[in-house]
C-alpha cells in the first residue's frame, strides 16, 4: 500500500496557491491574491486559471476560491492472472477517464443507473459532492495509471435516508475476470460503513446478468423487482433492485 500523495502542481506559484487555500480554506479571492501575488494580479488570475482547468481548485459555494476536496485513503496494490492494477480515492482529476468508462460500460444499455451517473458527471463537471443536497464519492482502478473502474457511492442528504446509499461499479470488458470489480466494490463497501451507512442499494436491469449474479456472489440479495420499469429498444424489463447490509 501506499500513502496518496499531494498533487504534481508542476510550478512554485501555483503550489503556493493551492498551499493557501488547502491551509485556509474558502478564501475571497483578494485575499488569496492578496496573501500569494500581491504585485500580480495578472499573473494569479493566470495560475488560478490553470488550476482549475486542472481540476484543483474550484468556486467556493459562499464565494471565493477552495481546493477542490479528495477523498483520503491509500492506494492498494493488486496483481491476478498476470494483470497489475491499483485501486485507490478517485480525485478530480480523473473525472474524464470516470467518465470514458462510465460511458463504455453504459454504452450496451444494460446499466441504466451508470449512464445517468455519467449524465450528472457530464453536466456539473464535479467528481466529489459533499453539501447539504447530496454526498457522491468514487474509487477508481487503474492499470498502467489510466482509469479502466470505477465504484461510486451516492446519497441524499435527507435525514429518513441518511442510513442508505446508492452504489454503482463496473469495469472496462477488456478487464474483467481479474478481481478489478470485487476489489472495487469491497472498497466501495468499507468506505460506506465506515461512514455510518446500513444498507447500500442499486437497481440493474434484469437482462443484465452478469451485473445480478456478480452481485450475488458478493452477498448482495434481491430486493424487489419492478415489472417491466424500463423500455430497452423498444422491449419493457424488469427492473431488479439490490441491496446489501453493512
Amino acid at each position: 500500500m501506499n500513502a496518496q500523495t499531494e498533487p504534481d502542481l508542476d510550478h512554485g506559484d501555483r503550489e503556493r496557491i493551492y498551499a493557501y487555500l488547502k491551509d485556509h480554506g474558502p478564501t475571497d479571492y483578494g485575499n488569496v491574491q492578496e496573501a500569494t501575488f500581491p504585485q500580480d494580479p495578472g499573473g494569479f488570475r493566470h495560475h488560478v486559471a490553470i488550476l482549475k482547468r486542472n481540476g484543483l481548485v474550484e468556486e467556493a459555494l459562499g464565494g471565493g476560491l477552495q481546493v477542490v476536496p479528495e477523498l483520503e485513503g491509500e492506494e492498494e496494490e493488486f496483481t491476478r492472472d498476470g494483470v497489475e492494477f491499483h485501486v485507490r480515492p478517485a480525485r478530480q482529476a480523473d473525472l474524464s477517464g470516470i467518465l470514458g468508462v462510465l460511458r463504455q460500460v453504459a454504452e450496451k444499455r444494460t446499466y441504466i443507473v451508470a449512464e445517468t451517473v455519467a449524465q450528472e458527471l457530464d453536466h456539473e463537471g464535479e467528481l466529489l459532492r459533499q453539501d447539504d443536497v447530496e454526498s457522491r464519492v468514487f474509487f477508481v482502478a487503474t492499470v498502467n495509471d489510466e482509469v479502466v473502474g470505477w465504484t461510486h457511492l451516492q446519497s441524499p442528504e435527507i435525514e429518513k435516508l441518511s442510513h442508505t446509499a446508492e452504489l454503482t461499479t463496473g469495469v472496462l470488458e477488456e478487464y474483467r475476470g481479474h478481481g478489478l470489480g470485487g476489489h472495487l466494490l469491497e472498497r466501495g463497501l468499507e468506505w460506506a460503513g465506515s461512514q455510518g451507512y446500513e444498507r447500500v442499494y442499486q437497481s440493474i436491469p434484469s437482462t443484465n446478468e452478469g451485473a445480478i449474479e456478480f452481485l450475488e456472489d458478493h452477498g448482495w440479495e434481491v430486493e424487489a423487482v419492478r415489472e417491466g420499469h424500463y423500455k430497452i429498444d423498444g422491449e419493457y424489463v424488469d427492473e431488479v433492485m439490490m441491496a446489501a447490509s453493512l
